[in-house]
């Protein structure tokens, strides 16, 4: 339906008064990929996003889909289409209509635009509703209405404002399965804006995490959440424990291999490899343990014991927050674990001790706190 172009995007600043809302933004959204800006709020993500698409003015920088620069372009000139949060439909039009819209504003020729239409909407598979108004659509349907909308006029980009925010927790997760598929089927250039961090880790082929207007990382989803650039990516997606450690030896200060390194940290010693660790990194730092990477077991079993604070029971998992009572030197560090799938009998109670390990081949460090 489309042909996409990459998005470069360099050295984007954006200023309201004294307030920087975009600092030196810079990144490449590859042809054909779905690349996500995520963050929390006031991080500047939305702000790229309506730059990208020619709702706003920048005070500095270059925006270039394919080879072409689109700074001085309105947004009706840009090869760009949006599906906003409240998605705009018309509720005085049809499905049909409101998919229509954008071919007869744009001057397509009318005989094409029945069949451009159908084919939108098979794409989303709401054929059947082609005469129903808007107002009598799911929050699910209406989405997919706007999607047809946006990709009717097959643009070289889809820029998407948190399109999922407004619906229900397990439509959500329905919904970003469809708009995976539809980016893929389609093989559209997609920009993705949320705050949602599983939402990010499932949408995307590259998530770029923003901070207070700057870009803390940028990587595949597997990369963000295995290996955290420092502490705001680490603590922002998802759940981390990050306790205090220092790197005492390298491999070549112990005669090993020169592949691990040793790690101080909760009263004991222990190997990690060496590309779970930034380079610029020595001495103190910060060890990032997600809770899924602690094992516990019966008293014993483990190098250290804990005593279970607080338990949360989701069905699937539970987790525990605990609080380590010996074999450190710093009692009373509290940290959060996750237990998969346990059957009632398994469950720990408010109080119990549980010995706990470290499953050191996952953990990744990051700078220590200033």
């Amino acid at each position: 339906m489309n042909s996409s172009q990459a998005v470069t995007v360099r050295d984007l600043t954006k200023r309201y008064g004294n307030a920087t809302a975009v600092d030196s933004v810079s990144f490449t959204a590859e042809a054909g990929k779905l690349t996500t800006l995520l963050g929390p709020s006031g991080c500047g993500k939305t702000t790229t996003l309506r730059a990208v698409g020619g709702f706003i003015t920048v005070d500095r920088g270059t925006i270039m889909i394919g080879d072409r620069a689109v700074d001085s372009l309105p947004p009706y000139r840009r090869p760009t289409r949006t599906v906003f949060q409240s998605y705009a439909l018309f509720p005085h039009m049809s499905v049909r209509e409101n998919v229509a819209f954008g071919l007869k504003a744009t001057g397509t020729p009318r005989r094409e635009i029945p069949g451009r239409v159908a084919e939108a909407l098979q794409l989303v598979g709401l054929q059947e509703f082609a005469h129903r108004q808007s107002g009598q659509l799911s929050g699910g349907q209406q989405q997919r209405v706007a999607f047809a909308r946006a990709l009717v006029t097959r643009p070289e980009v889809l820029l998407l404002d948190e399109p999922l925010s407004n619906l229900d927790a397990k439509l959500r997760v329905q919904m970003r399965l469809e708009i995976r598929r539809l980016q893929q089927e389609v093989g559209i250039t997609t920009i993705y804006v949320t705050h949602d961090q599983e939402e990010a880790l499932s949408l995307s082929d590259t998530v770029i995490v923003m901070n207070e207007g700057r870009i803390e990382q940028q990587g595949t989803p597997w990369e963000i959440y295995e290996h955290p650039a420092n502490r705001f990516v680490a603590d922002f997606i998802g759940t981390s424990n990050i306790i205090p450690a220092e790197i005492v030896s390298s491999g070549t200060d112990t005669g090993k291999t020169g592949d691990d390194l040793t790690i101080s940290c909760l009263g004991s010693t222990f190997d990690i490899s060496r590309d779970r660790v930034p380079a610029e990194i020595t001495g103190r730092c910060g060890l990032v343990i997600r809770p899924e990477h602690i094992v516990l077991g019966a008293i014993g079993e483990g190098s250290l014991t804990a005593r279970v604070l607080a338990r949360d029971y989701r069905g699937s998992a539970a987790d525990y927050r605990l609080a380590i009572e010996d074999g450190t030197d710093v009692p009373g560090t509290e940290l959060i674990a996750e237990v998969s799938s346990p059957t009632g009998r398994q469950l720990l109670e408010i109080g119990e001790q549980v010995s706990l390990r470290l499953d050191t081949r996952r953990v990744s460090v990051v700078p220590a706190e200033e």
